[in-house]
């Protein structure tokens, strides 16, 4: 792994090959560990390094070059330079870009697990084993990967910039299903450290809902209440953490903004149950002391109590606005109120259980609204237990709307979804969700 001094020589010397005003560098070095399995055994077992160096040049007229290398040789650091700034000289001007940041304090964070740092491939193993088994105990087919990661990150530039951190991740996500291809069932978890990670329990969880899964029920398109586990809330999460941005809320193009001018921040739009924050600072998260714009990372509430709080705004956005900058809607946590899922099935008189949403497409960015698939695995819940298999269904909503009808909140766990990378959120039941369309797909 890079150290702090590995990382400062390199930046060191790309800032030293530099002729242009600014030079920011980014230093990226990442150990994977991973095993694909398919058809119940092992396919792909592998060990990577990878290492980046990206350098971004700008001239005094905003005009700024990119390139990116993967040695660390002089010679390969200076021509990295060197592509960055001519591409920089025929760039036209950015008249958003921002001058460079001085030198910044950032947060230490506590998200590196010398135990997923050194693990191999005979401490995946074991949970592929688990996984397989329980497949096969039930005449079953599994396929999945699991992984793990550490990783070391460090950005630096000619105003005396500099930040380091380390960070680990583990993650392991699988799918089974029956011989006849008519049922499947899914199940994933995720941590900054690998002692987090059960096979022999998500195994449980897929092989569970494949054999419910089989004569599934044809229900009508409608709307329905709906208990979303946690994998399908994290991505509707993070699709409205994306819509926090100041810049279209001001502009009159966002479901933030208010009809005749303005935004609703400071008003209650949302059930008092309901928070949402950004924080960087939880045990479970992979963050980096920074965000994307190189400003500390720090805790933000989004939703508070039902109330808007906050909007995103990037440094050009807040220069304009007169406001601080703040960090992007990242590791997102969507507090609970303490129930598990299993509390939530029971309290429900008739509803939909959906695993996972898949597919996710924008319809209209103004009202939030998307569209997507339901996938391994919806079942209909009857009187406080889970009675029959039903099709999946394309759905339309919005993450807004999806949040004002929530009536329960489970309690938090950390997921990773399809589409909008790892938030900790619970399960939830919703009402009134669209069911559009019936699909036939597993």
């Amino acid at each position: 792994m890079f150290s702090q001094q590995d990382a400062k020589n390199i930046i060191g010397k790309v800032i030293s090959y530099s002729k242009l005003p600014d030079c920011l560098v980014s230093v990226d070095w990442t150990e994977d560990v991973f095993i694909r399995f398919a058809v119940n055994g092992i396919t792909t077992s592998g060990y990577t390094i990878t290492q980046n160096v990206s350098i971004s040049s700008s001239t005094d007229d905003k005009r700024t070059g990119n390139a990116q290398v993967t040695e660390v040789s002089d010679d390969a650091l200076r021509r990295g330079v060197e592509q960055a700034e001519q591409m920089a000289k025929i760039t036209p001007p950015n008249p958003e870009n921002m001058p460079a940041l001085p030198p910044q304090e950032y947060p230490m964070l506590a998200n590196f697990d010398t135990y997923t740092a050194a693990a191999r491939g005979d401490l995946l193993i074991p949970h592929v084993k688990a996984v397989i088994e329980q497949a096969r105990s039930k005449d079953l087919v599994a396929a999945g990967f699991i992984e793990r990661t550490a990783n070391a990150a460090a950005v630096g530039n000619k105003k005396g910039l500099f930040g380091y951190h380390t960070y680990t991740d583990a993650e392991m996500s699988h799918t089974v299903r029956n011989r006849a291809g008519s049922s499947s069932g899914w199940a994933a978890q995720s941590s900054v450290t690998l002692k987090d990670l059960d096979g022999g329990a998500a195994a449980r969880i897929s092989t569970e809902k494949c054999v419910r899964g089989v004569n599934r029920k044809k229900l009508d398109a409608g709307k329905y209440t709906v208990i979303l586990e946690p994998a399908a809330v994290g991505d509707l999460a993070g699709l409205l953490g994306f819509s926090f941005g100041a810049r279209g809320a001001e502009q009159g193009q966002s479901w933030l903004s208010k009809k005749g001018g303005g935004t609703y921040v400071g008003e209650k739009m949302f059930p008092e149950f309901i928070t949402l924050r950004s924080d960087p600072f939880h045990p479970k998260l992979s963050s980096t002391p920074w965000g994307a714009s190189l400003l500390p990372n720090r805790k933000m509430s989004w939703i508070e109590n039902g109330v808007i709080k906050n909007l995103y705004y990037d440094r050009f956005w807040a220069s304009k606005a007169g406001k601080e900058p703040t960090s992007f809607p990242t590791e997102l946590v969507l507090d609970g109120q303490g129930s598990s899922l299993e509390d939530l099935i029971k309290s429900t008189d008739r509803a939909l259980l959906v695993t996972r949403l898949w597919y996710i497409r924008m319809l209209q960015p103004k009202t939030s609204q998307f569209t997507g698939l339901t996938r391994d695995g919806v079942f209909l819940v009857e009187n406080g237990k889970v009675t029959d298999p039903v099709t999946n269904f394309r759905w339309n909503e919005s993450p807004v709307e999806v949040l004002q009808r929530t009536t329960k909140l489970g309690t938090p766990i950390r997921v990773t979804g399809g589409e909008t990378g790892t938030q900790i959120v619970p399960p939830l039941v919703t009402t009134e969700f669209n069911m559009a369309s019936v699909s036939d797909a597993v």
